[in-house]
């Protein structure tokens, strides 16, 4: 980008004008420049002045009335002969301005990559992006920790989250949905840290995992049974593994006529149903507000009348409450959990049984388990960045003190460490098989069995 200023004469090639629109890979080096940000935060002050003196700011404007005052910034700029840009680099500066003023500043290009999964900024001059469950670094930039944590504050004062140096790490979210996670120093040596979980506008459907390889159409099929027949599942895997992305699709296959209750600590599920009621944890904050933890939510949502409960993740005393509504008249909910497989989906469960206070025999806990809990879905990220369904397992009992456990299909990776390998079917009839023959379509379950 070509600027009249003291060390910018250079100009590059124009880029395409419909930069919104398109995937963002390698920001040109000139926009990371330092002269480039310094007259970025003049014009942004420029343009932050004149909405002052007009008595509104960006939100209440809107984005056609805020690019005009952008432009007039501009055309300002230009005629002094501080500024000298060709169209595209005009549109550019525009679009970098608008960011900066009533959005996420360096952010929000990255954001509207549809490439992009995850965004993790690492200080001010270290971003990393995710696609294709690969990390790579960008030259994306901050001009430096002040202006990070400008941006910060801009994403958690709308969810009504606070970041400093009392509360150094927030959960938040978007107003899109995206996840995000923040810690700021004294906790963060290194400048403030942000991770951003982007959120998919348009939910996953079966077709899409099965085109994906992620699993196999057998195992769509017995899994859009399951949930037809109520089956109460539990998906497990490691971070980033797409549990939340699987849940969301599973509630693909509910009823329009249920009526269904989300809990999550910061609301990401996309249910198309007509009748859910979503309801998000809140942690303590400093100005007095107690914290209203998912225990809280699951108790009150058994007097919602639910149909079915949704729990984004079981990770504390919750776990009690939500075993009793799965055991005791709202079969056909579901939960995610970290684990590495399902048995160690259920050694978890227990001992969060045994934080929330419940120090009956290890026989006693695991019958309650096993009573409550009818399907153990395990995803995985591979090595090479793909997400498999490794097993799917029914839960049948208990045989002396060890669950049984009855595997319907599982991923066997060849050769191992590969990311390659197969889809298997392991039992050729579910244990479950009446009760979904009970509740489904016939035709669908003649592809299982």
């Amino acid at each position: 980008m070509s600027f009249l200023t003291d060390d910018m004469s250079t100009r590059r090639t124009p880029a395409k004008p419909d930069v919104r629109s398109a995937p963002i890979t390698q920001p040109a080096t000139q926009r990371m420049s330092d002269s480039y940000q310094a007259m970025k935060a003049q014009l942004c002050q420029q343009v932050i002045e004149q909405l002052e003196a007009l008595g509104s700011n960006a939100e209440a404007l809107g984005q056609r009335l805020l690019r005009e005052q952008i432009e007039q910034a501009i055309t300002i700029r230009s005629r002094r002969g501080q500024l000298a840009l060709n169209s595209a680099e005009r549109l550019l500066l525009i679009e970098d301005v608008e960011d900066e003023v009533a959005g996420l500043g360096p952010l929000a290009p990255l954001l509207r990559d549809p490439t992009i999964d995850d965004v993790i900024v690492n200080g001010c001059s270290r971003v990393y992006v995710e696609r294709n469950g690969l990390l790579e670094k960008v030259e994306t930039r901050f001009r430096d920790d002040t202006h990070l944590m400008n941006i910060i504050q801009r994403i958690v004062g709308p969810v009504g989250r606070r970041v400093d140096e009392a509360t150094p790490y927030v959960d938040a979210r978007l107003h899109d949905g995206s996840r995000v996670n923040i810690v700021i120093p004294p906790i963060a040596l290194d400048g403030p840290l942000l991770s951003i979980r982007k959120f998919r506008m348009q939910a996953l459907t079966a077709e899409h995992f099965i085109d994906r390889n992620v699993m196999s159409q057998e195992m769509a099929n017995y899994l859009g049974a399951a949930v037809r027949a109520r089956l109460n599942i539990l998906i497990c895997g490691g971070t980033g593994a797409g549990k939340s992305t699987l849940l969301n699709m599973l509630s693909g296959f509910i009823g329009d006529k249920e009526r269904l209750i989300t809990i999550e600590d910061a609301a990401e599920l996309q249910l198309r149903q007509h009748h859910v009621v979503r309801l998000e944890t809140r942690p303590p904050n400093a100005d007095g507000d107690r914290e209203v933890s998912a225990r809280e939510l699951l108790r009150n949502a058994l007097r919602m009348r639910p149909d079915r409960i949704i729990l984004g993740e079981v990770r504390g005393t919750e776990a009690v409450e939500m075993l009793q509504a799965m055991s005791t008249g709202h079969d056909g909910s579901m939960a995610t959990l970290h684990g590495n497989s399902p048995r160690d989906a259920f050694a978890r469960l227990e001992m969060l049984l045994g934080f929330a206070g419940l120090q009956n025999d290890v026989r006693a806990i695991r019958r309650f388990i096993a009573n409550s809990v009818h399907l153990v879905v395990h995803i995985q990220r591979l090595v090479n960045g793909s997400r498999r369904i490794m097993s799917i397992t029914e839960v049948t009992g208990l045989e002396s003190e060890a669950y049984s456990l009855n595997e319907i299909f599982a991923f066997e990776e060849q050769p191992p460490m590969s990311g390659l390998g197969e889809f298997r079917t392991l039992t050729p009839r579910p244990h479950f098989a009446p009760r979904m023959q009970e509740y489904s379509a016939s035709a669908a379950l003649e592809k299982l069995w």
